[in-house]
């Protein structure tokens, strides 16, 4: 069994990086994807809030794991306690540090009371409308900038890491090498601290669009529709035993003793 004390911790994570050591990232959805993750030994998963169940901490086994806290209008969290509560729930399970893309002040409330605070650096999904939509930020020496002020003031509040989103390779190696934070890159070329995939894209049963950074290994699409037209012949053969009367089986009922039903038409006067 995987305790507390043999998981990764946030010092631990940080000296990969001070060794310049790459840092294999995936978001999860599942026990079993979790399961998977940590069977082939990836060192961070990135699992949202409501996913993360003491089952789903158990299947991660020694994953370093990033919890999401629900932001914006699909999230219910406001102020900074808010935030604050529902990270020490979290952590109780055994979340290791906390996605955060909310104000500064929220994230260095959590700083502030010792929390590990990933935020959202370059095109941030939730706030995307600032910057032009989804598509990819700081390929201007102004927008470049915005990004590096952005970590310096992260870096003001004692934040942990950032996710490095959609951003020109070399504006996220200059960023990566000039901050302490560790930098999960996602669409943000080789020299990021982390290279952070969504497990569907890895698979292949991406839902809806496709990133440019996307790496498919598996083509998991094709399976699941196989499975799919077996599940429906499977459920056709059922309908046509039914009707048919062949289910149930002899072997599917339970038996009673003739002596016993005689007894009981019997009690009922049949």
């Amino acid at each position: 069994m995987v305790t507390k004390s043999s998981r990764p911790t946030v010092a631990d994570i940080r000296a990969m990086k001070g060794r310049g050591q790459k840092i294999s990232m995936l978001y999860v959805t599942s026990v079993e994807e979790a399961a998977a993750a940590d069977a082939a030994g990836v060192d961070m998963l990135s699992i949202e809030g409501r996913f993360f169940t003491p089952e789903m901490r158990e299947a991660t086994g020694r994953c370093f794991v990033q919890v999401g806290l629900p932001y914006g209008p699909a999230g219910d969290l406001v102020t900074s306690e808010d935030y604050l509560k529902t990270a020490y729930h979290f952590m109780r399970i055994g979340g290791d540090c906390f996605y955060c893309a909310a104000s500064l002040d929220i994230q260095k409330a959590l700083c502030d009371n010792a929390v590990p605070v990933v935020a959202h650096v370059g095109l941030i999904p939730s706030q995307c409308t600032w910057t032009g939509g989804f598509k990819a930020v700081g390929r201007t020496a102004e927008s470049a900038r915005a990004v590096w002020d952005h970590v310096k003031r992260l870096e003001a509040i004692g934040c942990f890491g950032a996710e490095l989103e959609v951003v020109p390779d070399r504006v996220a190696e200059l960023i990566t090498r000039n901050t302490p934070l560790i930098m999960l890159g996602m669409g943000a070329g080789p020299h990021a601290d982390a290279q952070y995939l969504f497990s569907e894209d890895v698979l292949g049963h991406t839902a809806g669009h496709r990133p440019r950074h996307a790496k498919t290994y598996r083509n998991f699409a094709a399976e699941y529709e196989r499975l799919q037209r077996e599940r429906i012949a499977a459920y056709r053969e059922f309908i046509s035993d039914v009707q048919t009367g062949a289910y149930p089986e002899p072997q599917h009922v339970v038996a009673v003793a003739d002596e016993q039903l005689s007894a009981f038409k019997a009690s009922l006067g049949l």
